[in-house]
């Protein structure tokens, strides 16, 4: 599979290459926290199907689930660690509460894989303590090292999250990583559970975290960046910007509420400007568009037309001098191919803004019609009158506008030699 590094379209500019030893490792939980948000639950084949894609995507761990939620969850977890950990791929992941029943349904769901891990997290925000957990600092931090020792038991890779951490008192969260990192963790995730934080607060924070488990050596840290301010991939670029080395990450940014960062955003921005973050990922970015199209089939959920990356007008223009500067060359206003994430190549829509150029090379190139200057003319007055009460105009609608014309003209110059 190719990596982001293999995609680069000369069309659009070449960066500087980076360091191999420069990656970031993308966690995908679609099939978790992306399930979570209202009305995007998904069967177990359906489930199975996404995780599979992802698989061909490349992603680096694949959070299956919380198995602990249902016996449904469970055996769609077991299905997928059994089909998809069987190979050297991505490593598949369970979600658990910080307690033993959630620990053991998680080791139960994921052990058939051969690459698995158990992601065990507590909140620390005094405000989750205080209204949800009804628990002391003492008791978190003890949970949180309980959990973190018992995962170890049950499989090699474990990480933990600390819940909320975004609006955790700094002291204390570094308390409770520490804890966590001494009892086994490999990962420590940062959570910024409710998009609270700005990129330069959350970008400290993780910094922070850094500097906290840098003893340990062997410790990833890791972002999960909720979109409730619309920071999430803003927020997570800042995290990976101050030392983090994996990025939790939703296809189409599905999630609680407004939803996570969304993996095509974080790995296309890492991508194209691979020369300011210096960093490149394992993410064959040709699946890109395949993967959301098919998780919007499985969760009936619809990207808006100007999603990035992976919406309807990601790669269209109608504005006319933006056509002719594509026509001319894709680099003026494409900063990325379509090619590169797997979608169609990017195409005009000819509406009240387009020009004379983008209308000529539909005209000649789709539509397979010559005209003359003058009957180009005619014919551009026409759609530019007839855009003006529409918002696009159909292929359809151009082609009588033009074969009118050619009758027009084929007309006049039967009528011109019946005189001669």
């Amino acid at each position: 599979m190719s990596s982001t590094r293999d995609s680069t379209d000369d069309s659009t500019g070449s960066d500087t290459p980076v360091h191999p030893g420069d990656r970031v490792a993308i966690f995908d939980t679609t099939l978790r926290d992306g399930e979570q948000a209202p009305g995007c639950t998904m069967t177990a084949s359906e489930k199975l199907r996404v995780a599979r894609q992802l698989a061909r995507l490349n992603v680096d761990v694949i959070e299956a689930g919380f198995p602990a939620a249902s016996s449904g969850e469970h055996d769609a977890v077991y299905a997928i660690a059994s089909e998809l950990g069987a190979a050297d791929g991505s490593m598949i992941c369970g979600l658990a509460r910080a307690i033993e029943s959630d620990i053991d349904a998680c080791a139960s769901a994921i052990r058939p894989a051969l690459r698995r891990r158990i992601h065990t997290f507590i909140a620390t925000s005094d405000i989750h303590l205080e209204h949800k957990l009804r628990l002391t600092h003492a008791q978190v931090l003890r949970a949180a090292e309980r959990a973190v020792r018992y995962a170890t038991a049950h499989a090699r890779d474990v990480e933990f999250s600390a819940e909320d951490a975004g609006r955790s008192d700094p002291v204390f969260l570094c308390e409770v990583i520490v804890a966590a990192a001494e009892a086994g963790a490999a990962t420590i995730n940062v959570p910024d559970t409710v998009g609270y934080n700005t990129p330069s607060e959350y970008g400290a924070l993780v910094a922070m975290v850094c500097e906290a488990v840098r003893p340990f050596g062997h410790i990833t840290v890791s972002t999960h960046c909720h979109n409730d301010l619309g920071m999430a991939v803003a927020n997570a670029l800042a995290g990976v910007q101050a030392g983090a080395r994996q990025v939790e990450c939703t296809i189409n940014g599905l999630g609680e509420r407004a939803g996570n960062a969304a993996l095509e955003e974080v790995v296309m921005a890492l991508h194209t400007r691979s020369h300011f973050y210096g960093m490149e990922t394992r993410i064959n970015t040709r699946e890109i568009t395949r993967t959301s199209q098919l998780v919007a089939d499985c969760t009936g959920v619809r990207m808006a037309c100007n999603k990035p990356i992976v919406g309807a007008n990601a790669f269209a223009h109608e504005a006319g001098i933006h056509q002719d500067g594509v026509l001319k060359h894709r680099g003026t206003y494409e900063i990325m191919s379509s090619e590169q994430v797997g979608a169609n190549a990017g195409w005009c829509v000819l509406g009240k803004h387009s020009g004379r150029n983008a209308f000529r090379t539909h005209v000649q190139n789709q539509l397979g019609f010559t005209l003359s200057d003058d009957a180009l003319s005619r014919a551009f007055a026409q759609f530019k009158m007839l855009a003006d009460r529409h918002k696009i105009v159909s292929d359809h609608q151009i082609a009588r506008i033009v074969e009118s014309e050619i009758a027009t003209t084929v007309d006049s110059s039967v009528s011109s030699e019946a005189v001669q």
